[in-house]
């Protein structure tokens, strides 16, 4: 059975940054194996309800201004799978795309974790108006399809705010780490009530999630991990400062 799987994706430049984060993500596709295909739920399409992108072949959405040339000549076409996205959309209520490719937050990651770009790969929109107890049940409902090979991947933001991240090198402040060890002892615990309250609960929430597009992801992962899924650590760090970039396991 394939894992359920959160990374923080940081900036779209990660693939070029000498950064411990994308070391790690290198590494994370022999490190998992092989999927049948791969579930995306990325905090850069955010929808009023779960939409998940029926395509033959995904484009690449570059979604973003002002980052190197390069960056905008990078291509991930990996094919689609238009019998999972009816599948997911059976199993979450939720609609087809039949346009939409992938946006930064999927092949960001996965052409670190998968270069070769030649597994299947769906995308799953976030509703990060509905808050992480929604999240938790979205992920609950997708859960089975990890028994037929299917890898869940949420990608988003351990901690997520722009308007404080710093020059390389800075330590990370208190805050920062304040929230990220509350959310990985209450991950680690499997304290879905607490979890579903962080916003009310965890130290400097808001300060660390000033939107919540970036966080949920983490709770989809969670929530396809099982009922009561086992989460495992794979990778701590922070970059610009209080961009942290965890990654867990759930299974």
């Amino acid at each position: 059975m394939q894992p359920a799987i959160f990374v923080s994706h940081g900036a779209p430049s990660l693939p070029f940054d000498d950064v411990p984060a994308r070391d790690f993500l290198r590494g994370l596709g022999e490190q998992i194996g092989r999927p049948r295909a791969i579930l995306a739920l990325s905090a850069h399409w955010d929808t009023d309800i779960a939409c998940a992108n029926g395509v033959a072949v995904n484009t690449t959405i570059h979604d973003f201004r002002g980052f190197p040339a390069p960056l905008y000549d990078i291509s991930y076409p990996a094919p689609g799978d238009a019998l999972l996205a009816r599948e997911v959309t059976a199993l979450t209520g939720g609609r087809i795309d039949t346009l939409r490719g992938l946006d930064h937050g999927v092949w960001v990651p996965l052409m670190l974790m998968y270069p070769n770009a030649d597994i299947p790969v769906v995308q799953v929109s976030v509703q990060s108006a509905k808050g992480a107890a929604h999240h938790i049940a979205l992920g609950r409902s997708i859960a089975a399809l990890r028994k037929d090979g299917v890898l869940v991947l949420g990608s988003g933001g351990f901690v997520h705010n722009l308007g404080h991240i710093t020059a390389p090198g800075t330590p990370e402040p208190q805050w920062s780490k304040a929230f990220s060890d509350w959310i990985h002892d209450r991950l680690v615990a499997g304290d879905e009530t607490a979890l579903a309250d962080y916003r009310q609960r965890a130290p400097h929430a808001a300060l660390a999630q000033p939107t919540e597009d970036h966080f949920m992801p983490l709770f989809a992962a969670f929530g396809a991990g099982g009922q009561k899924p086992l989460a495992t650590r794979l990778h701590t760090s922070a970059t610009f400062g209080s961009l942290r970039m965890d990654a867990y396991s759930f299974c």
